[in-house]
């Protein structure tokens, strides 16, 4: 089996296993649990939680001691071992916790993946750049066949969904002990400060103006990405409370509609290479944004009737919104970090970005959405999304006036990453 085949495979699977639940926990939790937006909130918060330590200790663990497949394979099959338990679980506090450990094992997987792929491109003579994209876009394909699998089974609304993930999540994980050898940098002298014996040093990254200010920002859009994947699919399920939309196609298959939004990722991927090298980061994160504040405006507007085509709409821009934020700020610092720290650099990106910023996405919006948006006749979708969208308008605006940075196409060349 070649590299590149066998890198599918793991993207594949790697998002398939998270993609099972992660757009249907709402739907599970609102509709079938009946629990608030604030036990929601705090329940979808616990991946920002593991995620604000979990990958840059991973990060470290794999730089210094653990060949970096091994690391990620173990973990899989924990993260799988505990999703087997999530059925048996009826209150909202104890599934506080067993999500969190399962996040705690799940997301640092996310950055681990991208140095594992970036690792075994460069060790077997690939351009990352050109290369990695057509691979990640299977990872987007492994999510949507994920969501396509647990609405179609009727699990969108029951625990079944975790079952999905669980298995999948087992099988990567001993299909990743197979995977070429991504050996630890040990390159420590023995006269190395403390900071560099424990793997610390990207986080000096925080000193640098322009790494510091990237990451804020990625911050910030890591919040906007949480609250499209915490309230797409109940918003559309929703829909089922107005008469005349209730058994409308959208409200009976809101997950496969939502998955439109992955279909997109697909797309855009692929133009990721031509974008950075063409206009840089800075202008590739402003694109981005502004999709964020399409993507929520249109879901604001939007119905299965007449409006459908916002909802449609919606859906495609947040290919664009998704990939020339994440993927994008994976590969910049990929290519703006030493070689031995990238493991690091991308846990520390991770952290950002799925950590703090999904944090305060998640619990912030679910105190917002029960406070001014939710009334007895339910939730004011219109509202909610409208609020959204003016706050990824005001980061987009932020962001081009304070950060600056001089796009030079050499940054993404395969000899800036390789070295």
């Amino acid at each position: 089996m070649g590299i590149k085949l066998r890198l599918i495979l793991m993207n594949f699977f790697q998002f398939f296993v998270w993609g099972a639940w992660l757009i249907t926990i709402g739907t599970y939790c609102f509709n079938a649990k009946g629990w608030t937006g604030a036990q929601f909130g705090a329940i979808f918060s616990t991946l920002a939680i593991a995620s604000i330590f979990m990958p840059a200790l991973t990060g470290i663990i794999a730089d210094k001691w653990i060949n970096t497949e091994k690391l990620y394979g173990t973990l899989h099959i924990l993260y799988g071992c505990v999703l087997f338990f999530v059925p048996q679980v009826n209150d909202p506090d104890t599934l506080y916790y067993v999500i969190l450990l399962a996040m705690i094992f799940y997301m640092p997987t996310i950055s681990l993946s991208n140095s594992i792929s970036y690792s075994i491109l460069k060790n077997n003579n690939f351009e990352v750049v050109k290369a990695y994209p057509p691979i990640r876009v299977w990872g987007t394909i492994g999510f949507i066949i994920a969501m396509w699998c647990t609405n179609l089974s009727g699990s969108k609304a029951n625990a079944n969904q975790f079952i999905i993930g669980a298995v999948a999540a087992i099988v990567l994980g001993i299909y990743s002990f197979t995977l070429p050898k991504c050996l630890p940098q040990k390159s420590i002298s023995k006269d190395a400060s403390i900071i560099e014996q424990l793997g610390l040093n990207a986080f000096k990254l925080f000193l640098n103006y322009k790494m510091a200010l990237f990451f804020i920002f990625a911050m910030f859009l890591g919040a906007a990405l949480q609250l499209t994947n915490m309230y797409g699919d109940s918003f559309l399920d929703d829909f089922r409370n107005v008469p005349e939309y209730a058994e409308s196609f959208v409200v009976k298959y809101s997950t496969i509609i939502m998955s439109i939004s992955q279909m997109s990722e697909t797309l855009f991927i692929l133009t990721i290479p031509f974008f950075l090298r063409r206009f840089g980061i800075k202008k590739v994160m402003l694109f981005s944004m502004i999709a964020w504040v399409l993507r929520f405006g249109l879901f604001s507007f939007g119905n299965p009737a007449g409006g459908l085509w916002m909802i449609i709409l919606s859906c495609i821009v947040y290919g664009m919104a998704f990939d020339f934020f994440n993927i994008s700020g994976s590969l910049f610092v990929e290519s703006t970090t030493d070689s031995k720290i990238r493991s690091s650099a991308q846990g520390l990106f991770m952290m950002m970005t799925n950590g703090f910023g999904a944090y305060s996405g998640s619990k912030i919006s679910g105190f917002i959405i029960d406070k001014f948006y939710t009334h007895a006749q339910g939730k004011d979708w219109h509202g909610i999304w409208l609020a959204f969208a003016i706050y990824a308008l005001i980061v987009a605006v932020a962001f081009a006036i304070l950060f600056k940075h001089k796009h030079d196409p050499k940054d993404f060349s395969s000899s800036a990453i390789q070295h």
